[in-house]
This record gives C-alpha cells, structure tokens and sequence, in this order.
C-alpha cells in the first residue's frame, strides 16, 4: 500500500470470524443491489447504484478469518470524464487481533487523490466502512443501500455496459 491509497481501519470486539462474515455480507452492509456470489473465491459480482455506478468484482483472496480481496475487473461512472477509475485497481480487507480486539484494514489500493471520483468515493467508502459494516459487525444491521425501485431499467444497463466494456 501507498500513502496515497484509500485506507480506513476499524477495531471490534468481535472475532475474526465474525468480521470476516460480515464483510462477506455485501447486501447486508454495502447495496442490497449486487447480482452474484460474495462469499467464495473466484466469484464474480456486479454492483451497482442506479445509473451512476456499475462495477464488476472477482474475490481473488479468500482466506477465513484474516483477508479478502477484490480485483475491480470493470467499473464505469456516469459522473466522471474518465468513467473506468476503479477499473484494475484492488479492494483489500486485512482482519487481524489487536490488544483483545479485531482490527480491519479496509484499502482500496489505486484509488488515489488525483482520481477525479476521489472525494465522492472517500465519503461512501468511509460511510460503509465505518458506518454501514461497523454497525453490521457490532449489532448484527448495517446500513446497505436499499434495493433499487426499477430492477429491470438497472438489469439492462449492466447487461449493455457488460457487453460493451469488455
């Protein structure tokens, strides 16, 4: 990691595993708009929040009660001249034991000051980070994004951004 990637850590009383989990509960504490497997190594997912963001994800680490990490395989902004920013970068959680406690590192690494999406991106990450999974950690709710109203308009952008980008 360098000092310019994206990074938040958390501390909580509860175990490995039961951070590990709740991390892998991506409905539980990011959107409830995700299409895919998030639980198991090598699985592919698509995010998205309306027409604004739609990412796709491949968990290429999957180590129980210690890392996760997502490789951002495609990404597209509606907001941002350069609408693939996240595209090739890698969304890593480190979960280690720190004086009795549980301590998760979350970093976005390439996600860095000069993206033009940094400053929106740094106020969801650390909302969802600190917040949302937190909350889900600690209390068992977080505070994902609600589904979306009209599914079948966000079903057909992914398929056509899907096609189009690869």
């Amino acid at each position: 990691m360098t000092q310019s990637d994206f990074s938040r850590t958390i501390l909580v009383d509860q175990t490995p595993k039961e951070v590990f989990n709740a991390i892998n509960n991506l409905r539980g504490w990011w959107s409830e708009n995700i299409k895919g497997d998030t639980d198991k190594l090598n699985a592919v997912f698509n995010y998205h929040y309306k027409d604004v963001h739609i990412c796709k994800m491949k968990i290429t680490e999957f180590i129980p009660g210690k890392k996760v990490v997502w490789d951002v395989l495609n990404n597209y902004f509606s907001f941002t001249k350069d609408n693939s920013e996240w595209k090739g970068t890698k969304i890593i959680f480190d979960i280690s034991e720190k004086n009795g406690q549980t301590q998760l590192v979350f970093t976005h690494k390439g996600l860095v000051p000069t993206y033009e999406c940094y400053d929106v991106c740094n106020d969801a990450w650390s909302n969802y980070i600190n917040n949302s999974l937190h909350s889900l950690i600690t209390t068992g709710k977080g505070q994902p994004t609600l589904k979306d109203d009209n599914e079948n308009f966000n079903e057909e952008l992914i398929k056509k951004w899907d096609l189009q980008e690869q």
